[in-house]
């Protein structure tokens, strides 16, 4: 018999206290209401550490249906259903915040030359140059928030070269050139050689047709803190004030009225491409960055570059030093970066950048759950750095920002050479953007923006553009399935299912078999759950804890072949569904299909 995992049994969750005490009656809980399960596991010896053995026997009693409703309710056993569901209405984690749902575009490959500009004079429909498609599909998902220009090219990037007339703004080596991953085939042309038609005003004209908020990335690794002082001014000054505000309002695309732009990232990766910083250097530099800017009655939101994965000595180098020179910095301190891709799918083969990627396409079962695998990493990342930042800012003013993430494959999946790092995305990368979306959910307290990478043409990307074509992913898919949970109140969730087994470096591994998360907002519970499973439905039992259940809608988004994915020639081959919900007095029961995305609309009386 499968083993089952209890999804939300963590030692970064609080755990209901009834609950405890239903699984563990010995325990006494008097001292400690706010007990969390780690404890209870004997991770930590304060009070009575529990043996593993009644461990697992309170989780079977939990995975066999045993419930215990807060107002008095019922207690209910479950045959048919493999798997279980319980909603803790009364336990929030915090609101969502829609910038969760952000998106990245860097002057990459195609994301910019062929994804978001065509030039006002090409056949392609457009406004200002701008291709209209890609503006109505972000305006369907209401994007939150656009990151600009990178990404490494960040630090190599002079904001000046792309303002003003275009005809007399200058041609640079863009970043990427050099990039080992370009196809033999490619020609020269902007993706290598950036001619700065899509500067700073038509990225800002950009968002505020899609209704997107911009964040701005500085470059710490070339320009002074002066120059980002003036790239403000530029942006917000009030018309006619300043040269900046001048210079703003020239060119074929004059903008009078200021951008006011809010986020503002100090550099990007600067423990590598950015500057190969120390962590205590890039404190430095952070420092001077944001010690004096103009304001003009905005809020700024600086955002600090933050560590590679899971290196938590930068994190606390980074920290330390702000600590050391005014633990008052931390106010002024918005966001800390991270970066987390899914890209080694060797099954613990290699750790090699290049032989450790795998094919967008064409993977095998296994492949599948280790990327899944992989991803799932986020939520060890997100406790671990937020553990050391709160070791510092105690109070933790500071949230993360989790500022590029996605899956990453080898090449050969681009729909044309000149889109570098350009891949094909079928229904596995949409199981990876929604078991991420919902860690991002279930740590509403500690992310406060998240920019998926990249939004077109590049890594884990929503939209699929060549000249005049242009198509969705899943992805984009799971993005709008996902809009009832900004601004929702996130609530502890629990989840027991069968395990996933496969085989890693000739032994045997396992993966949990349902993950998910659940918001509240006004009458409307939503609740959003991945079935990573090739081939296996699971039947689960949802039990929602402080309310009455109404009416239930599901939205679906699974399809026979994990490998499929929209082409220009069938646009429409992945996209989901509505489906019945079973619904009684007592319980909700729904079965969640093999390799699935769901959304359950829950009415709460």
């Amino acid at each position: 018999m499968k083993r089952k995992t209890l999804k939300g049994f963590s030692p970064a969750n609080p755990f209901r206290v009834e609950t405890i005490k239903i699984l563990f009656p010995g325990l006494s809980l008097r001292s400690n209401p706010g007990l969390r399960l780690a404890n209870a596991f004997g991770v930590h010896n304060r009070g009575r550490n529990l043996k593993r053995r009644q461990f697992l026997r309170g989780a079977a009693a939990i995975s066999a249906g045993i419930v215990v409703e807060r107002a008095g309710g019922f207690a209910r056993s479950s045959v048919a259903a493999d798997s279980r569901i319980e909603v803790l209405l009364g336990e929030e984690i915090g609101t969502i915040n829609p910038n969760i749902y952000g998106h990245f575009a860097e002057h990459l490959g195609g994301v910019v030359y062929d994804g978001i500009w065509v030039g006002e004079n090409s056949k392609v429909p457009n406004t200002g140059g701008i291709r209209n498609a890609l503006v109505d599909h972000l305006k369907r998902l209401k994007a939150p928030v656009i990151r600009w220009p990178g990404g490494c090219f960040a630090d190599s990037y002079d904001w000046r070269d792309g303002i003003g007339p275009r005809a007399r703004r200058p041609r640079r080596t863009n970043f990427w050139a050099d990039a080992p991953e370009w196809p033999k085939s490619v020609t020269d042309g902007p993706w290598k050689f950036e001619t700065n038609h899509f500067g700073t005003n038509e990225f800002l004209r950009f968002c505020q047709l899609s209704g997107a908020e911009g964040y701005l990335a500085a470059n710490v690794r070339g320009l002074s803190a002066q120059e980002l002082y003036e790239w403000i001014e530029y942006c917000n000054s009030p018309a006619g004030s300043t040269t900046g505000a001048e210079r703003r309002a020239s060119g074929e695309m004059p903008v009078r009225d200021p951008f006011r732009v809010k986020y503002w990232g100090i550099g990007n990766e600067s423990w590598g491409c950015g500057g190969n910083f120390t962590p205590e250097e890039y404190s430095v530099e952070y420092r001077r960055f944001t010690a004096a800017v103009p304001r003009y009655g905005v809020d700024l939101s600086f955002i600090a570059s933050g560590s590679n994965g899971g290196d938590s000595n930068w994190t606390r180098g980074f920290f330390s030093r702000i600590a050391d020179k005014n633990r008052g910095l931390f106010n002024s301190i918005y966001g800390f970066g991270l970066h987390h891709y899914a890209w080694n799918v060797s099954l613990g083969k290699t750790n090699d950048w290049f032989a450790g990627k795998g094919d967008a396409v064409k993977f095998t079962d296994a492949e599948h759950y280790e990327l899944l695998h992989e991803a799932d990493r986020m939520e060890s990342l997100i406790n671990e750095h937020w553990t050391v930042m709160g070791e510092y800012d105690r109070q933790h003013h500071v949230k993360l920002v989790v500022d590029e993430w996605g899956a990453w494959y080898k090449p050969g999946s681009e729909l044309d050479p000149t889109h570098l790092l350009g891949q094909q995305s079928t229904m596995r990368d949409a199981l990876l953007a929604s078991l991420t979306l919902d860690t991002f959910n279930r740590h509403a307290d500690k992310v406060a923006m998240a920019n998926v990478a990249q939004l077109i043409n590049c890594l884990h990307s929503l939209f699929l553009a060549h000249e005049d074509k242009f198509i969705v992913t899943p992805t984009f898919h799971v993005f709008e399935m996902f809009m009832p949970h900004m601004n929702a109140r996130a609530v502890r969730t629990i989840f027991s299912a069968p395990e996933v087994q496969y085989t890693r470096v000739d032994k045997p591994a396992e993966f949990w078999g349902l993950s998910g998360s659940a918001s509240v907002n006004g009458k409307q519970l939503t609740l959003t759950v991945t079935n990573p499973h090739l081939s296996e439905t699971r039947e689960a039992e949802i039990a929602v804890r402080g309310a009455r259940a109404g009416a239930v809608r599901a939205h679906v988004l699974s399809m026979p072949d994990v490998h499929a994915h929209n082409t220009f020639e069938n646009p429409n081959a992945v996209q989901p569904r509505d489906e019945q919900v079973a619904v009684t007095t007592e319980a909700i029961s729904f079965r969640f299909p093999p390799a699935s995305v769901t959304r359950l609309q829950i009415a709460l009386d």
